[in-house]
Parts: C-alpha cells; sequence; structure tokens
C-alpha cells in the first residue's frame, strides 16, 4: 500500500517528460520552453520537500499524506485543463509541492519496520516509488500519442486522488517524534546539516547522480523524435528498461543491511557512471544498435541512481531517528535541486551542443558523483 502510494505520488512529476514534444506543438512553445514544464515541477518537488517534508516529523504523517493527496488531485486537474504554457507552467509548480506526500510515506515506512529490517522495509517502499517515477513515462507516452495530453492528467488525478483515499482508510496514526514549533523545526534543519557531514555528502552525490537521471529522460523524446523519426509512445517505453533497473532497490536495501549502505554507494555510483559514458560509443553503431545501447544505457544508470538512493536513505536514517523526515527533506532537496538542473541543463545543451553534448552532462554529473562517494571512503579510513 505505502509502495503503491508512493509511486503513483511521485509518478505525478513525471508524466510530462514524453509529452514534451506534444505540448510544445499543440501550445505553440519552444523546446526549451517546454523544458520547464519538468523544471518547475521539480524545482517544487525540492522546494515542498524543504519547507513541508519537516512536518512529518511535528505532525502524524497520515494527516499530512491525506491533505496532500487531496490537493495533488486539484493540481494534475488544473493542468489537464490549461489553455496556455502559463497556466501550465503554474500547475506544474503545485503539482511539484504536493507531489511530495511521496517523502511523507518513506519516513512512514521506516518508523513502522524494525531497525534490523529497516533497509528492505525502505527498498520496497522506494521500489514503489522509483517504478512509478519509470513507468510514468510509457504510461504518459502511450496515453499522449493516442488519447491526448490532457487525458493523461485527468488518470494521474483519479489514480492519486484512490490511493489518497486508501491510505487515509487503511495507514495508522503516527506519533510525532518532535514538539518544536514550524520556525523551530525549520532552523533545526540548519543544524542537522552542519552536524552530520555523511548528510551533506549523500545529497551532493544522489544531487549530481540527479543531474543527470533527468537530463537524460527530459530530452530523450526530443532526441529521439528528431534522430529517429520515434513518437512519444515509443519515448515512453524506454521507461521500461529504466524499470528493470528499478528493480535494484529492494536488493541495495538488503545489501546495504548486510554489508553497509557506503560500499553500496561506490558500486552503484561508478555503474553509473559507466552507463552514461557508453552513450558515446552511439555514433560508431547501426541504427538498430544504437538503439539497443540507449536501452541498455538506461538499465545500467537506472540501477546504478536507484541503488544509490536507497543506500544513501538507508545512511541518513540511522543518523538521527528523531529527524527522520527532516533529514530525509535535506537530502532530497538536493536531489530534485539536481533533477531541476538536470531539465533545465539537459533541454540547454541538446538545443546548443546536440545530443553529444547531452552526454558529456550526464558523464560529467555521474563522474562528480563517484568522486564524492570515494571522497566520503577516504575520509572514513582517516578517522578509523
Amino acid at each position: 500500500m505505502l509502495a503503491s502510494g508512493a509511486g503513483f505520488s511521485v509518478a505525478s512529476i513525471y508524466y510530462s517528460q514524453p509529452m514534451l514534444e506534444i505540448l510544445s506543438r499543440q501550445l505553440h512553445a519552444s523546446v526549451t520552453t517546454s523544458g520547464l514544464v519538468p523544471t518547475l515541477t521539480q524545482m517544487g518537488y525540492a522546494l515542498g520537500i524543504l519547507l513541508l517534508a519537516p512536518l512529518g516529523d511535528r505532525h502524524d504523517r497520515r494527516t499530512i499524506i491525506t491533505l496532500k493527496g487531496l490537493l495533488l488531485t486539484l493540481a494534475l486537474l488544473l493542468s489537464a485543463a490549461a489553455g496556455n504554457m502559463v497556466v501550465l507552467l503554474a500547475a506544474s509548480l503545485a503539482i511539484g509541492i504536493t507531489a511530495t506526500m511521496a517523502q511523507d510515506i518513506v519516513p512512514a515506512s521506516a518508523s513502522l519496520s524494525p531497525e534490523a529490517q529497516r533497509g528492505k522495509t525502505v527498498g520496497t517502499v522506494m521500489t514503489g516509488l522509483l517504478l512509478g517515477i519509470l513507468l510514468s513515462r510509457v504510461v504518459s507516452g502511450l496515453v499522449a500519442q493516442y488519447f491526448g495530453w490532457r487525458v493523461m492528467f485527468v488518470l494521474a488525478a483519479v489514480l492519486v486522488l484512490m490511493i489518497t483515499l486508501v491510505l487515509w482508510r487503511r495507514l495508522p496514526h503516527i506519533a510525532p517524534s518532535t514538539t518544536l514549533g514550524y520556525p523551530a523545526l525549520l532552523a533545526s534543519m540548519r543544524h542537522l546539516w552542519r552536524q552530520h557531514g555523511e548528510l551533506r555528502r549523500a545529497a551532493l552525490a544522489q544531487g549530481l547522480l540527479s543531474v543527470g537521471f533527468s537530463a537524460f529522460w527530459s530530452t530523450l523524446a526530443v532526441m529521439l523524435h528528431s534522430r529517429y523519426g520515434l513518437g512519444s509512445a515509443t519515448a515512453g517505453a524506454f521507461g521500461l528498461a529504466g524499470a528493470a533497473g528499478a528493480m535494484a532497490a529492494p536488493l541495495a536495501g538488503m545489501m546495504a543491511d548486510r554489508r553497509g549502505p557506503a560500499l553500496v554507494t561506490q558500486f552503484s555510483t561508478a555503474l553509473a557512471t559507466l552507463s552514461f559514458a557508453a552513450l558515446f560509443l552511439l555514433p560508431l553503431l547501426s541504427v538498430p544498435a544504437q538503439l539497443a545501447l540507449i536501452v541498455i544505457s538506461a538499465i545500467g544508470f537506472d540501477f546504478g541512481v536507484q541503488a544509490t538512493l536507497v543506500s544513501h536513505q538507508t545512511l541518513i536514517f540511522g543518523l538521527e531517528p528523531a529527524a527522520r523526515s527532516r533529514l530525509n527533506a535535506l537530502m532530497f532537496t538536493g536531489v530534485f535541486i539536481g533533477m531541476a538542473a538536470g531539465s533545465a541543463l539537459g533541454s540547454l545543451m541538446l538545443e546548443k551542443a546536440g545530443w553529444p553534448g547531452v552526454v558529456a552532462l550526464l558523464t560529467l554529473a555521474g563522474a562528480g558523483s563517484f568522486a564524492v562517494r570515494m571522497s566520503a571512503r577516504r575520509i572514513r579510513l582517516a578517522q578509523a
């Protein structure tokens, strides 16, 4: 139930990506302007995480999840009714802010699980979240091509409303872990950020991976259309490859429980970087081989990104149990700043430097994340 809730809510911020070519055509917008749709959605998500997710430590998460679910439903319906790009951009920002109910669900799963199984539990819920991210592209690509992009937003609203009602009925009340007022709650996040170097490294490493992840998926539909003449349904179908990578989440959680999350992050960031860099080989291959390489690369880097994410969450949830929502908020603020930057930079690179420029951006982002995780290893060895 929690995995489904996380998946349906977070999927809302990704439905637009395979539809960008259709959106830009029907609303008469440029590639750069239509690229602002996922950018503002992800900026809204980062803003919502920073300002709203900490409330999970102060209030019953069941109530917060229910309220956000209802508001997300309204934001999706506003997107469906948008008659111009200005309204759609405003609705996209609202979708991002309210879709943070997913980031209330993940700490709730950690609070409800035994400590010895926390990594596995978080990994299971994250599987739902990550499948929501990736399969959302498959669904939206198909629906947009055959029924229209407005139908996709209406369908998304119905799904969110349904899972919100289920969560409201079934989720137990979760007692707050602090009595801090809202200003003090936000102020405490500054203390947490300064106190925990591992939190800072996790946010930076995951944020850099998110730049590459978002740049790839936000430009893929446009690239496939211009280079191969493929439609939004095909672009969305590439999400199936990413969904295979998302299955790394429970495996990464179990590995983190047994071997420690730090080791998993080193392996996973290396895998993501190599998968990004493999895309430099595209000009050397035939068209069928190019498409196959894109699929293989998507499986590899999605596996690396998701395994790193679950391991980072397992790591930070153990730093200070009473502040899990705030720790999660701080890390995911970094993640979705990276997501927003990746969407904007990816669209810019595609327009100015073509697909090779996008691939260079992906690889640099992955290499930066790997460097952060290796620096964390050196710090731990020095302290030992």
